[in-house]
């Protein structure tokens, strides 16, 4: 088989298997979307739980840690918002906590 040949079998190949996907629905683009949704709210599950410890007066004595790691993830949360373009109706409604973090 020639360079042209193999060129040509692998370039049908290819546009076979994105024509399955297209049928298939939206494919790797949102199982990929989906991902990243899941990891943002095992993150914003975090953030709640720092909060709540927060609150906990058995975290007292680590408070200056929590209220640390509670504005780093914070950062990441917004961070990961804008690079992957997610609006508000995307992410679950966790900011409403940051009122109750603040007052703590």
């Amino acid at each position: 088989m020639s360079d042209s040949e193999q060129r040509g079998e692998r370039s049908r190949r290819g546009r076979g298997h994105g024509e399955q996907q297209g049928k298939r629905g939206h494919g790797a683009q949102t199982f990929r979307r989906g991902r990243i949704l899941v990891f943002l709210e095992q993150m914003q599950n975090r953030r709640t739980t720092l909060v709540r410890q927060l609150g906990q007066e058995e975290y007292e004595h680590i408070r200056p840690m929590i209220s640390g790691e509670l504005k780093a993830i914070d950062q990441v949360i917004d961070e990961y918002i804008h690079l992957f373009e997610l609006q508000n109706e995307d992410v679950s409604p966790n900011k409403d906590l940051e009122s109750e973090s603040e007052q703590v």
